[in-house]
């Protein structure tokens, strides 16, 4: 991500409006239970960048289906 997106080049309406770019109309991510406010929360409070909770998230996810296999 570009440095013009870090803590420190931005506000915090300029990081929520960010997000809010990110969160289509119909997202489908709230069936997933997956909350980008919640996720980015770090991120929009200025204690973490984008890219720490991007690499914090990286890991195995499953679906349901997965899980009954």
């Amino acid at each position: 991500m570009s440095d013009e997106y870090k803590i420190a080049n931005t506000t915090k309406a300029e990081r929520i409006a960010l997000i809010k770019q990110w969160i289509p109309d119909e997202d489908g991510i709230e069936d997933a239970g997956m909350d980008l406010w919640d996720v980015y929360a770090d991120y929009i409070n200025g204690t973490r960048e984008i890219e720490e909770i991007n690499a914090a998230m990286s890991g195995n996810f499953y679906t349901e289906e997965d899980m009954r296999k």
